[in-house]
């Protein structure tokens, strides 16, 4: 080969090494634009630009505008149903509302688990809807019949009928068949919208913490929605439409569901074992070792590498499960140390859900004594126009939608130059500032409540309960607010805390864990007040929660739930104060 020849072959080679430089740039940029973890609905690798954010995020908002407007459709005045239709008494009404709420509240346990090991949340949803559809159709053919059986009595007889037992085991069935529904639904929808964001990518990252605030923002406001139009067609047009237009709502839901799809994100499966069986073998392996000494686990724990972290050395007793029993059979399947890691990060979610009760305890009230407070009050707007007392639960809502965007534009950035955080302050300072907020509203409810009896007194309505109290009903305007506020903080933190700190599989289960917190409140709300109603009350003695609002005490159970609230505040805060992130770069 002679030297032309040579420079000749330098040249071509010089030529095609800057040709695949040029392909690799050109294809640099598309494997950058990857999102690792994340599939589309057809298991392909999805791309950053076209898929998931706020262009996915917002079809799962709608259709969680749809399914909020039509649960609260039927929670806000359910117990004016029982009370009509079904005949039933308040006291009877009351125990259904409160049992069948927190049934609601603890089926998205099941939910969750079925979603995580099994379906997917995808397809859960999909299921899901189509039972809130099923649910909301007989509701609505129930009360459609009963209301043309009530007609017929009362063309022919002149008197309204009772309802037919068929026509209240439907009811019944359909009601608990849509809290079957919310299982599927809730805990699964929110999850999904947040995998749409990408943990890994700073400003998505930023982005899925706005997420959950907007999220509830709009779910607020389909509350508002079904609180104002729904309420009012249910008591001035037709229980049947009330129930019907829910179900067409939950249609058109799906439909936007499923317009979503191609631009969806889908978490990829793991191969390995169920996140159900690795925590749960991680906790059999450790109770199986309790026997073994810490010389042996040290051991281990050596032999493995294993660098000591502030993590590892809380809830140590869990490495126990490092070794097989008495470290003589060969075959047992030990954990990880990264499942035992997993296992440690449930278990600290445990002192956070239980001193959290205290906040769910107070915040079923805006729902029942409140209302109940209202009815007493003064309600004119003007002389002819008088508000319902129920209509004053939107203030939550509006506290909710009026501050979210502050605390979200105004609020969260100021936090952020102060503390370098990326979501401003920590998910757990989040909970914190809001559960003192609900301790305030308590003591602001315990104060108008006082105020409201000193009055009672003065105009001498004491033995008149159903007399008017000379006092605005727009006294309660502060409480209602303050509870919309703390929703913000406590309510959505939750959300994300719940979601953010357990292993990725179970991140349904998580939202699952917080909507439970609700739901056993719910439970402990109503098993307080029967304590304290048969404490208080007796022959002769009008108790707290009297018939007759002006003889009870509504301010001393108000003052209890503060002090209660203040003791969970302070065991939360000592909780907190020792938990440990799952992720270093946790917000």
């Amino acid at each position: 080969m002679g030297p032309m020849q040579i420079i000749l072959l330098i040249q071509m080679l010089k030529r095609n090494l800057a040709a695949g430089t040029n392909l690799l740039d050109t294809e640099a940029p598309l494997l950058k634009d990857v999102v690792r973890g994340s599939v589309d609905f057809k298991g392909h690798p999805v791309t950053r630009s076209g898929s998931g954010c706020w262009k996915s995020a917002f079809f799962i908002i709608g259709v969680e505008v749809a399914e909020r407007s039509a649960y609260y459709g039927i929670l806000s005045n359910l117990i004016s149903y029982l009370t009509g239709p079904l005949s039933q008494s308040t006291a009877t009404a009351a125990a259904n509302v409160n049992v069948w709420t927190g049934t609601a509240m603890l089926t998205p346990l099941l939910g969750a688990f079925v979603a995580d090991s099994f379906l997917g949340r995808y397809l859960t949803i999909i299921i899901a809807t189509g039972l809130y559809i099923l649910a909301l159709g007989v509701m609505s053919i129930s009360a459609a019949a009963y209301s043309y059986s009530d007609y017929l009595n009362t063309v022919e007889n002149n008197k309204a009928s009772s309802p037919p037992q068929f026509q209240v085991i439907c009811f019944f069935f359909s009601l608990y068949l849509f809290a079957l529904a919310q299982g599927g639904h809730k805990p699964c929808l929110q999850a999904f919208g947040a995998d749409q964001f990408d943990e890994q990518n700073p400003k998505e990252c930023k982005d899925k913490s706005s997420f959950f605030n907007w999220w509830s923002c709009f779910m607020n406001i389909g509350v508002i929605v079904s609180l104002y139009v729904l309420n009012y067609i249910q008591d001035n047009l037709s229980w049947s439409l009330g129930f019907g237009i829910p179900c067409i709502v939950m249609c058109l839901a799906l439909i936007i569901f499923l317009l979503g799809t191609t631009t969806y994100r889908f978490r990829s499966q793991s191969e390995g074992r169920s996140p159900f069986v690795r925590i749960g073998r991680v906790f059999l392996n450790a109770a199986r070792n309790w026997r073994t000494s810490p010389a042996e686990i040290s051991k281990e724990e050596d032999a493995q590498g294993i660098l000591p972290h502030q993590g590892s050395q809380q809830f140590k007793f869990l490495n126990k499960a490092l070794v097989a029993p008495d470290g003589s059979v060969e075959d047992w399947k030990v954990s990880e140390i990264s499942e035992i890691e997993e296992a440690k990060a449930v278990l600290r979610l445990v002192p956070i859900w239980t001193t959290c009760l205290g906040y769910a305890i107070i915040y079923s009230q805006s729902s029942t004594l409140f209302t109940k407070q209202g009815v007493t009050m003064d309600r004119h707007i003007t002389s002819s126009l008088r508000i319902p007392a129920a209509s004053f639960q939107s203030f939550v809502s509006v506290g909710v939608v009026v501050f979210i965007p502050i605390y979200d534009r105004v609020v969260v950035p100021i936090a952020r130059s102060i503390t370098g955080k990326p979501a401003g302050i920590t998910m757990l300072q989040r909970i914190g500032t809001g559960i003192t907020l609900s301790f305030l509203s308590m003591v602001i409810a315990a104060s108008v409540e006082r105020e409201r009896l000193k009055i009672a007194v003065k105009y001498g309505l004491v033995d008149l309960p159903n007399a008017t109290v000379p006092m605005s009903v727009w006294w309660l305007l502060p409480q209602y607010l303050l509870f919309g506020i703390a929703d913000v903080f406590t309510l959505i933190g939750l959300q994300e805390f719940f979601y953010d700190q357990v292993p990725n599989e179970l991140r349904s289960i998580g939202l699952a864990l917080y909507l439970s917190i609700f739901g056993i409140g719910s439970f402990l709300s109503s098993f307080l007040i029967s304590v304290v109603e048969k404490a208080t009350s007796g022959p002769g003695q009008d108790g707290w929660f009297s018939d007759n609002l002006n003889r009870a005490h509504l301010d001393y159970f108000y003052w209890l739930l503060a002090g209660l609230s203040a003791v969970a505040l302070a065991a939360y805060i000592y909780f907190a104060k020792s938990y440990i992130y799952r992720r270093r770069n946790s917000l």
